[in-house]
Protein backbone atom coordinates (compact mmCIF):
# COMPACT_ATOMS: atom_id res chain seq x y z
CA UNK A 1 0.00 0.00 0.00
CA UNK A 2 2.91 2.39 0.71
CA UNK A 3 4.38 1.41 -2.91
CA UNK A 4 0.47 2.93 -4.11
CA UNK A 5 0.67 5.88 -2.28
CA UNK A 6 4.25 6.81 -3.09
CA UNK A 7 3.69 6.27 -6.44
CA UNK A 8 0.37 8.76 -6.53
CA UNK A 9 2.40 11.24 -4.53
CA UNK A 10 4.94 11.19 -7.21
CA UNK A 11 2.55 11.36 -10.11
CA UNK A 12 0.98 14.68 -8.45
CA UNK A 13 4.09 15.91 -7.78
CA UNK A 14 5.27 15.60 -11.56
CA UNK A 15 1.52 17.03 -12.74
CA UNK A 16 2.46 20.62 -9.85
CA UNK A 17 5.69 20.93 -12.55
CA UNK A 18 5.31 23.56 -15.07
CA UNK A 19 7.59 21.91 -17.77
CA UNK A 20 6.66 24.55 -20.35
CA UNK A 21 8.27 26.97 -17.78
CA UNK A 22 11.37 24.71 -17.39
CA UNK A 23 11.98 24.49 -21.09
CA UNK A 24 11.78 28.40 -21.35
CA UNK A 25 14.40 28.59 -18.59
CA UNK A 26 16.20 26.34 -20.39
CA UNK A 27 16.22 28.23 -24.01
CA UNK A 28 17.32 31.46 -22.28
CA UNK A 29 20.29 29.91 -20.03
CA UNK A 30 21.66 28.51 -23.16
CA UNK A 31 21.30 31.87 -24.97
CA UNK A 32 22.52 33.30 -22.37
CA UNK A 33 25.79 31.01 -21.97
CA UNK A 34 26.56 31.33 -26.04
CA UNK A 35 25.98 34.95 -25.83
CA UNK A 36 28.73 35.53 -22.99
CA UNK A 37 31.28 32.96 -24.90
CA UNK A 38 30.25 35.24 -27.99
CA UNK A 39 30.82 38.22 -26.48
CA UNK A 40 33.82 37.11 -24.34
CA UNK A 41 35.77 36.02 -27.62
CA UNK A 42 34.96 39.11 -29.70
CA UNK A 43 38.14 40.59 -30.44
CA UNK A 44 39.28 37.11 -31.50
CA UNK A 45 35.97 36.72 -33.59
CA UNK A 46 36.20 37.70 -37.46
CA UNK A 47 33.42 36.66 -39.76
CA UNK A 48 35.64 37.88 -42.76
CA UNK A 49 36.01 34.87 -45.46
CA UNK A 50 37.85 34.78 -48.19
CA UNK A 51 34.93 33.41 -51.04
CA UNK A 52 37.72 32.51 -53.41
CA UNK A 53 39.29 30.00 -51.02
CA UNK A 54 36.51 29.44 -48.80
CA UNK A 55 33.88 29.90 -50.87
CA UNK A 56 33.49 26.21 -52.32
CA UNK A 57 33.60 25.12 -49.02
CA UNK A 58 30.58 27.10 -47.90
CA UNK A 59 28.87 26.51 -50.93
CA UNK A 60 29.04 22.61 -50.78
CA UNK A 61 27.70 22.94 -46.73
CA UNK A 62 25.23 24.82 -47.66
CA UNK A 63 24.49 22.12 -50.48
CA UNK A 64 24.64 19.26 -47.76
CA UNK A 65 21.79 21.30 -46.05
CA UNK A 66 19.69 21.11 -48.69
CA UNK A 67 20.01 17.75 -49.06
CA UNK A 68 19.04 16.85 -45.29
CA UNK A 69 16.20 19.13 -45.76
CA UNK A 70 14.82 16.49 -48.49
CA UNK A 71 16.02 13.38 -46.70
CA UNK A 72 13.77 14.82 -44.09
CA UNK A 73 11.11 15.27 -46.41
CA UNK A 74 11.00 11.46 -47.74
CA UNK A 75 11.74 10.19 -44.30
CA UNK A 76 8.05 11.91 -43.42
CA UNK A 77 6.87 10.51 -47.24
CA UNK A 78 7.63 7.20 -45.46
CA UNK A 79 6.18 7.86 -41.76
CA UNK A 80 3.02 8.45 -43.64
CA UNK A 81 3.06 5.20 -45.18
CA UNK A 82 4.08 3.49 -42.75
CA UNK A 83 0.70 4.83 -41.25
CA UNK A 84 -1.26 3.14 -43.42
CA UNK A 85 -1.34 5.86 -46.54
CA UNK A 86 0.14 5.51 -50.11
CA UNK A 87 1.13 8.43 -51.85
CA UNK A 88 2.01 7.64 -55.80
CA UNK A 89 3.17 11.36 -56.04
CA UNK A 90 5.54 13.75 -54.22
CA UNK A 91 3.81 16.07 -53.40
CA UNK A 92 4.07 15.19 -49.74
CA UNK A 93 8.22 15.78 -50.41
CA UNK A 94 7.60 19.08 -51.36
CA UNK A 95 4.80 20.40 -49.19
CA UNK A 96 7.34 19.52 -46.33
CA UNK A 97 10.54 21.28 -47.97
CA UNK A 98 7.87 24.58 -48.59
CA UNK A 99 6.79 24.65 -45.14
CA UNK A 100 10.31 23.77 -43.62
CA UNK A 101 10.90 27.73 -42.28
CA UNK A 102 7.84 27.80 -40.29
CA UNK A 103 9.53 25.84 -37.68
CA UNK A 104 11.70 29.12 -36.74
CA UNK A 105 8.07 30.76 -36.26
CA UNK A 106 7.60 31.20 -32.69
CA UNK A 107 5.45 28.34 -31.00
CA UNK A 108 7.17 25.88 -32.85
CA UNK A 109 3.82 23.91 -34.19
CA UNK A 110 2.80 25.94 -37.22
CA UNK A 111 5.09 23.54 -39.69
CA UNK A 112 2.94 21.08 -37.90
CA UNK A 113 -0.38 22.65 -38.61
CA UNK A 114 0.17 23.11 -42.21
CA UNK A 115 1.45 19.78 -42.62
CA UNK A 116 -1.62 18.48 -40.48
CA UNK A 117 -3.88 21.01 -42.96
CA UNK A 118 -1.84 19.14 -46.28
CA UNK A 119 -2.49 15.73 -45.02
CA UNK A 120 -6.20 16.06 -43.63
CA UNK A 121 -7.12 16.90 -47.34
CA UNK A 122 -5.96 13.63 -48.78
CA UNK A 123 -6.57 11.58 -46.19
CA UNK A 124 -8.13 11.09 -42.85
CA UNK A 125 -7.42 13.56 -39.73
CA UNK A 126 -5.89 10.54 -37.19
CA UNK A 127 -3.10 9.74 -40.15
CA UNK A 128 -2.56 13.86 -40.71
CA UNK A 129 -2.18 14.46 -36.73
CA UNK A 130 -0.23 11.08 -35.82
CA UNK A 131 2.21 10.99 -38.48
CA UNK A 132 2.89 14.94 -38.11
CA UNK A 133 3.14 14.52 -34.44
CA UNK A 134 5.28 11.38 -34.31
CA UNK A 135 8.19 12.97 -36.84
CA UNK A 136 9.87 14.71 -34.20
CA UNK A 137 10.25 11.28 -32.15
CA UNK A 138 12.07 9.51 -35.77
CA UNK A 139 14.35 12.05 -35.93
CA UNK A 140 15.53 12.01 -32.49
CA UNK A 141 15.66 8.34 -32.77
CA UNK A 142 18.00 8.25 -35.63
CA UNK A 143 20.27 11.40 -33.76
CA UNK A 144 20.56 9.22 -30.53
CA UNK A 145 21.32 5.91 -32.67
CA UNK A 146 24.32 8.16 -34.11
CA UNK A 147 25.40 9.49 -30.52
CA UNK A 148 25.55 6.32 -29.60
CA UNK A 149 28.93 5.94 -31.54
CA UNK A 150 30.22 7.56 -28.16
CA UNK A 151 29.85 4.00 -27.13
CA UNK A 152 33.56 3.65 -28.04
CA UNK A 153 34.49 6.22 -25.08
CA UNK A 154 31.81 5.29 -22.27
CA UNK A 155 29.58 2.71 -22.01
CA UNK A 156 26.69 5.35 -21.02
CA UNK A 157 26.14 5.80 -24.44
CA UNK A 158 24.07 2.41 -24.58
CA UNK A 159 21.20 4.21 -23.12
CA UNK A 160 20.80 6.57 -26.49
CA UNK A 161 19.56 3.44 -28.04
CA UNK A 162 16.81 3.34 -26.02
CA UNK A 163 14.57 5.70 -28.02
CA UNK A 164 14.85 3.25 -30.99
CA UNK A 165 13.54 0.06 -28.91
CA UNK A 166 10.45 1.49 -28.47
CA UNK A 167 9.91 2.87 -32.26
CA UNK A 168 7.94 -0.27 -33.46
CA UNK A 169 4.26 -0.99 -33.92
CA UNK A 170 3.56 -2.37 -30.38
CA UNK A 171 4.97 0.79 -28.70
CA UNK A 172 4.00 3.60 -31.19
CA UNK A 173 0.83 4.19 -29.80
CA UNK A 174 1.73 4.47 -26.76
CA UNK A 175 4.84 7.20 -27.95
CA UNK A 176 1.72 9.29 -29.38
CA UNK A 177 -0.25 9.29 -26.38
CA UNK A 178 3.05 10.68 -24.48
CA UNK A 179 3.60 13.68 -26.60
CA UNK A 180 2.18 15.35 -24.25
CA UNK A 181 3.06 19.39 -24.25
CA UNK A 182 3.31 18.99 -28.41
CA UNK A 183 0.27 17.37 -28.46
CA UNK A 184 -1.62 19.16 -26.39
CA UNK A 185 -0.33 22.64 -28.23
CA UNK A 186 -1.06 20.93 -31.59
CA UNK A 187 -4.55 19.97 -30.60
CA UNK A 188 -5.57 23.32 -29.42
CA UNK A 189 -4.59 25.11 -32.05
CA UNK A 190 -6.15 22.79 -34.47
CA UNK A 191 -9.67 22.42 -32.15
CA UNK A 192 -9.42 18.95 -32.49
CA UNK A 193 -10.84 16.54 -29.52
CA UNK A 194 -8.64 13.31 -28.90
CA UNK A 195 -10.66 10.31 -29.45
CA UNK A 196 -8.76 7.25 -28.47
CA UNK A 197 -11.32 5.33 -30.51
CA UNK A 198 -10.92 6.91 -33.93
CA UNK A 199 -7.54 6.15 -33.35
CA UNK A 200 -6.66 2.72 -33.26
CA UNK A 201 -9.92 2.67 -36.23
CA UNK A 202 -8.30 4.55 -38.60
CA UNK A 203 -4.24 3.83 -38.19
CA UNK A 204 -2.82 0.89 -39.93
CA UNK A 205 0.51 0.14 -39.17
CA UNK A 206 1.96 -1.63 -42.69
CA UNK A 207 4.90 -3.04 -40.79
CA UNK A 208 6.42 -4.03 -37.33
CA UNK A 209 9.22 -0.92 -37.90
CA UNK A 210 9.68 1.53 -39.72
CA UNK A 211 13.49 0.52 -41.52
CA UNK A 212 13.34 3.40 -44.02
CA UNK A 213 11.85 6.15 -42.52
CA UNK A 214 14.57 5.68 -39.83
CA UNK A 215 17.35 5.25 -42.29
CA UNK A 216 16.07 8.47 -43.98
CA UNK A 217 15.90 10.39 -40.49
CA UNK A 218 19.66 9.21 -40.01
CA UNK A 219 20.78 10.57 -43.27
CA UNK A 220 18.85 13.84 -42.36
CA UNK A 221 21.27 14.62 -39.27
CA UNK A 222 24.74 12.68 -40.50
CA UNK A 223 23.82 15.58 -43.74
CA UNK A 224 23.47 18.22 -41.31
CA UNK A 225 26.72 17.33 -39.39
CA UNK A 226 28.91 17.07 -42.58
CA UNK A 227 27.47 20.29 -43.50
CA UNK A 228 28.69 21.99 -40.06
CA UNK A 229 31.61 19.78 -40.51
CA UNK A 230 33.04 22.02 -43.27
CA UNK A 231 32.17 25.02 -41.84
CA UNK A 232 34.56 23.57 -39.31
CA UNK A 233 37.20 22.62 -41.28
CA UNK A 234 36.50 26.15 -43.54
CA UNK A 235 38.07 28.24 -40.78
CA UNK A 236 39.99 25.43 -38.40
CA UNK A 237 42.50 23.48 -40.99
CA UNK A 238 44.33 22.35 -37.77
CA UNK A 239 41.51 19.97 -36.78
CA UNK A 240 42.60 17.18 -35.73
CA UNK A 241 39.62 16.25 -33.39
CA UNK A 242 38.18 12.73 -33.74
CA UNK A 243 35.31 12.45 -36.39
CA UNK A 244 33.38 10.23 -34.18
CA UNK A 245 33.71 12.54 -31.30
CA UNK A 246 32.44 15.05 -33.18
CA UNK A 247 29.70 13.49 -34.74
CA UNK A 248 28.72 12.14 -31.27
CA UNK A 249 28.07 15.93 -29.98
CA UNK A 250 26.71 17.46 -33.07
CA UNK A 251 24.12 14.49 -32.45
CA UNK A 252 23.58 14.88 -28.66
CA UNK A 253 23.43 19.19 -28.93
CA UNK A 254 21.40 18.94 -31.74
CA UNK A 255 18.44 16.33 -30.16
CA UNK A 256 18.56 18.96 -27.27
CA UNK A 257 18.11 21.56 -29.73
CA UNK A 258 15.43 19.53 -31.09
CA UNK A 259 13.07 19.04 -27.56
CA UNK A 260 13.36 22.73 -26.52
CA UNK A 261 9.85 23.75 -28.20
CA UNK A 262 10.85 27.39 -26.75
CA UNK A 263 13.98 27.49 -29.55
CA UNK A 264 12.52 27.92 -32.87
CA UNK A 265 14.79 25.75 -34.83
CA UNK A 266 17.34 24.86 -32.03
CA UNK A 267 18.61 28.62 -32.39
CA UNK A 268 21.06 29.05 -29.64
CA UNK A 269 20.05 25.88 -27.79
CA UNK A 270 21.98 23.80 -30.41
CA UNK A 271 24.90 26.26 -30.05
CA UNK A 272 25.32 26.51 -26.86
CA UNK A 273 25.07 22.47 -25.98
CA UNK A 274 27.96 22.05 -28.81
CA UNK A 275 29.77 24.53 -27.63
CA UNK A 276 29.81 23.18 -23.94
CA UNK A 277 30.55 20.32 -24.88
CA UNK A 278 33.40 20.50 -27.32
CA UNK A 279 34.93 22.38 -24.24
CA UNK A 280 38.59 23.47 -25.11
CA UNK A 281 39.35 20.80 -27.54
CA UNK A 282 38.78 23.31 -30.15
CA UNK A 283 39.70 27.32 -29.58
CA UNK A 284 36.18 28.66 -28.71
CA UNK A 285 36.51 31.81 -31.60
CA UNK A 286 36.42 29.20 -33.73
CA UNK A 287 33.72 27.25 -32.86
CA UNK A 288 31.69 29.99 -32.06
CA UNK A 289 32.52 31.35 -35.96
CA UNK A 290 31.98 27.73 -37.20
CA UNK A 291 28.32 27.63 -35.78
CA UNK A 292 27.36 30.97 -36.78
CA UNK A 293 28.38 30.24 -40.27
CA UNK A 294 26.22 27.20 -40.03
CA UNK A 295 23.54 28.55 -38.50
CA UNK A 296 23.37 31.16 -41.08
CA UNK A 297 24.18 28.41 -43.95
CA UNK A 298 21.43 26.22 -42.69
CA UNK A 299 18.43 28.71 -42.18
CA UNK A 300 19.51 29.94 -45.51
CA UNK A 301 18.95 26.60 -47.26
CA UNK A 302 15.07 26.48 -45.66
CA UNK A 303 14.63 30.14 -46.31
CA UNK A 304 15.83 29.07 -49.76
CA UNK A 305 13.76 25.96 -50.56
CA UNK A 306 10.54 27.76 -48.62
CA UNK A 307 10.64 30.85 -50.56
CA UNK A 308 7.62 29.77 -53.00
CA UNK A 309 5.52 29.55 -49.98
CA UNK A 310 6.51 32.43 -48.37
CA UNK A 311 5.98 34.29 -51.45
CA UNK A 312 1.95 32.64 -51.71
CA UNK A 313 0.96 33.51 -48.08
CA UNK A 314 2.46 36.94 -48.71
CA UNK A 315 0.45 37.36 -51.79
CA UNK A 316 -2.94 35.96 -50.21
CA UNK A 317 -2.77 38.57 -47.73
CA UNK A 318 -2.38 41.67 -49.50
Amino acid sequence: MRFNSNNLLNLKFLKKINFGCLKSIFFITSLSYFCIYFFNNFDQISFDVNLETNGINLFLSFLFCILSIYLNAYAWKYIVRWFGEKFKSNNLVSFYVLTNILKYVPGGVWHFVERFNFIKKISNPQIALYSTLIEPYFMLSGSFLLGSMGLIFSPFYIFLIVPLVFLNRKFIFLILKRLGPLKGKVFEVLRLTNSKDQFEERINIISFFPTRALFLEIGFVLSKFIGFYICLNTFYASNTLNIIFLLVIFSLSWSLGLVVPAAPGGVGVFEACLLLFVGKSIPQNIIIISLVYFRVISTSADLFLSLPFLIRKLYKRI
